[in-house]
């Protein structure tokens, strides 16, 4: 059984079309990577399934649950909404960071406020955060930070600010970590620091789905790649598949245009 599967989203704005009839699954532990040229639907695809925006058809199932039904004309709340979101984890391309708080702060920030929602004694609620605060120290570690942990965002890098967003969509074990072009925003000399963190967390088993324009990350990071043109999928398979014998005229020619600009 796939993680998640994804069948018919569309979304319009106005009379935009973006989404035109999305279907895809992707499996425990893998990664798929997104590409495609500008205004191809890719990021309002990943805030589709993060109910940054909500489709007008279809459904969404993780670990054969359905969490989305376009069809359902019932109000969903947002409580219901906030428990559907704990299955994935966002980093966006500009990191997000609240400035007023540390990097450990960042981390431990959700977490804690879910933790509010539980009714829980003094002893439970004291041995939970105690828990969140070693987790986030774990998550530090993992993306090599551990030294700025008192840090406040204007104090770091870019690649080191993006780092912290990883940790920080980490620290709420979502089911699958989505990636909205994470090294965009990023000189080229940072970039590899961002990059070498996914590929850990790839060996790590981690289910990721990454929208992308660094296509020699992609051709060996990913374990399925998905081409997006126009608002639909025009052709997806294996990095093999897609980066060494496309069968579709517009993925050949995006490829040759995204090798002509290295």
């Amino acid at each position: 059984m796939a993680l998640l599967e994804v069948k018919n989203f569309t979304k319009s704005f106005g009379k935009l079309e973006v989404l035109k009839g999305i279907d895809f699954s992707l499996e425990k532990g893998k990664v798929l990577s997104i590409i495609g040229s500008s205004g191809s639907g890719k990021t309002t695809l990943l805030r589709c399934l993060n109910f940054l925006e909500t489709p007008d058809t279809g459904t969404m199932s993780v670990n054969g649950n359905i969490i989305f039904d376009a069809s359902n004309k019932k109000r969903v709340s947002e409580e219901a909404i906030r428990k559907n979101r704990l299955h994935f984890g966002l980093v966006f391309q500009q990191f997000n960071l609240f400035p007023q708080y540390t990097v450990l702060e960042n981390i431990t920030l959700a977490p804690k406020l879910r933790l509010g929602e539980e009714k829980l004694s003094k002893e439970d609620k004291k041995l939970r955060i105690d828990r969140i605060n070693t987790d986030a120290w774990d998550l530090l570690k993992r993306v090599g930070l551990t030294d700025k942990a008192d840090y406040y965002p204007c104090q770091l890098s870019g690649g080191q600010q993006q780092r912290v967003a990883i940790a920080r969509a980490l620290a709420l074990t979502p089911d699958v970590l989505c990636f909205d072009e994470p090294t965009s925003a990023l000189d080229p000399e940072l970039t590899g620091e961002v990059l070498s963190v996914i590929r850990d967390l790839k060996s790590a088993d981690s289910t990721m789905i990454i929208v992308t324009h660094e296509m020699d990350f992609a051709k060996h990071v990913s374990d399925e790649i998905i081409f997006m043109a126009n608002g639909v999928i025009e052709e997806q398979g294996t990095p093999e598949q897609i980066f060494d014998n496309p069968s579709s005229e517009l993925t050949k020619a995006f490829l040759n245009k995204s090798l002509e600009s290295f």
